[in-house]
């Protein structure tokens, strides 16, 4: 009688015992001078600590796993003669697996994309967007695809008095210390599918064939230095691209997170001739980034993103800016809106305008509005449907180019991600 008596308890305060664990998964999980696990951002960088998670938390003896990831099935159209229409899924899939080590915490990570597959080597038509190339020639308008291998690291943390510690951060594929958190995981644009234009003037070294971040930093404040590979990809996306290059560009972030809402960054890098088809040409990349995630209304969400970034290239003797405003407001648990506007100087070459000196630049820029819907789970994963519309800005002298001056398109598609933990 005792037996069972013991065997109906046990049952019956399973479901307890569970979160207890999982509970303890998260406290685990969490870095150095109790810095939690919400404000890891992609690479190194920092979110504000209310930031949303989407991931699934499993135990392995002292080992804790997490399991994170995104996916778009989408159906693209962008108007114009430079427009065009696709389907795809863009997407991407993480593991990282933690444990204490020496008095400090390790976490080992792996970043996967099926893009090379899913939306093929040229990418996603996206209007005015610029950056990498295919079959030796410039991509644009269309947002290249993420790499097979978007991170391979390994980061280990420790504290060294009571409010420091230190950080060293190895990858053969990763991020840098350089650009706020990359745009495939800002809480600002969960729900957009597209990347900014301002990609490459902000976040576009968040895939770099071999990096060294060393930092150190407090409760409340990271100071970092990297030594990385400045090369961007190429357009063979599935394999390692050192090509005989050494670690020849540096950088540097300073980033606050002067409370649990708030997370501010600076940061300065010199790129040792970052695209393929120019290596002669190096350049300097700077700018600063606030990110807020606020409460709203009866368990919603409101986080949101204003970005500067500027790419100085030398010898030029002066640089390309560019301006990124992007929220995203999760109403309750269904219903989200998000948006996203953009400036961003880039010139003739970038955009590929054979009837211009390749020197002369436009201003640019993009405004988006979008809605999605949650319609279930199953899983683990929570599915949603949603809509974006965009109307891109281009000045007079373009206009022959894009058939009109605010050329526009839209996207529809399915979203799939792990059910967020709060």
């Amino acid at each position: 009688m005792r037996r069972l008596l013991l065997a109906l308890i046990g049952c019956a305060t399973w479901p307890l015992r569970a979160q207890m664990d999982m509970q303890h998964s998260m406290e685990m999980n969490g870095g150095p001078l109790g810095i939690p696990e919400s404000r890891r951002g992609s690479g190194t960088s920092w979110l504000p600590d209310a930031s949303p998670m989407h991931a699934a938390h499993i135990m392995l003896g002292d080992w804790t796993l997490m399991l994170h990831g995104q996916g778009f099935g989408q159906y693209d159209r962008q108007g114009g003669p430079r427009g065009g229409d696709q389907l795809g899924i863009t997407n991407w899939a993480m593991a990282a697996a933690s444990r204490s080590v020496g008095g400090g915490r390790v976490e080992v990570r792996g970043m996967l994309s099926a893009e090379p597959w899913t939306v093929g080597s040229r990418g996603y038509p996206l209007l005015v967007q610029s950056g990498e190339s295919y079959r030796s020639a410039p991509l644009h308008d269309r947002q290249h695809p993420h790499d097979l291998f978007m991170e391979l690291a390994a980061l280990y943390e420790r504290p060294v008095a009571r409010n420091v510690g230190l950080s060293l951060y190895l990858a053969p594929v990763g991020e840098p210390a350089v650009g706020p958190v990359a745009f495939p995981h800002r809480p600002s644009a969960a729900d957009d599918p597209f990347a900014p234009i301002s990609h490459h003037w902000q976040d576009g070294t968040h895939i770099t064939f071999g990096v060294v971040t060393a930092g150190v930093f407090t409760r409340a404040v990271k100071l970092e230095g990297s030594w990385f590979n400045g090369r961007e990809p190429d357009d063979n996306r599935t394999n390692f691209d050192y090509g005989g290059r050494r670690l020849d560009s540096y950088g540097t972030r300073l980033t606050v997170n002067p409370g649990p809402r708030w997370s501010v960054s600076a940061w300065y890098a010199y790129l040792k001739s970052p695209e393929g088809l120019h290596p002669d040409e190096s350049l300097h990349r700077y700018g600063v980034a606030a990110l807020t995630t606020q409460p709203y209304g009866r368990g919603g969400q409101w986080a949101s993103a204003l970005i500067w970034g500027a790419n100085d290239p030398l010898g030029s003797g002066h640089a390309s800016n560019s301006v990124v405003l992007e929220s995203n407001l999760a109403l309750d648990g269904t219903n989200t809106l998000f948006g996203r506007a953009e400036y961003v100087r880039k010139n003739a070459e970038e955009l590929v305008v054979p009837s211009a000196p390749p020197t002369a630049e436009y201003d640019v820029g993009a405004l988006a509005l979008g809605y999605v819907r949650t319609i279930g789970t199953m899983g683990g994963l929570v599915a949603g449907v949603g809509v974006r519309g965009s109307v891109n800005f281009v000045p007079s002298s373009l206009e022959a180019e894009y058939g009109s001056r605010t050329p526009g398109g839209f996207v529809v598609y399915v979203r799939l991600r792990p059910v967020g933990t709060h």
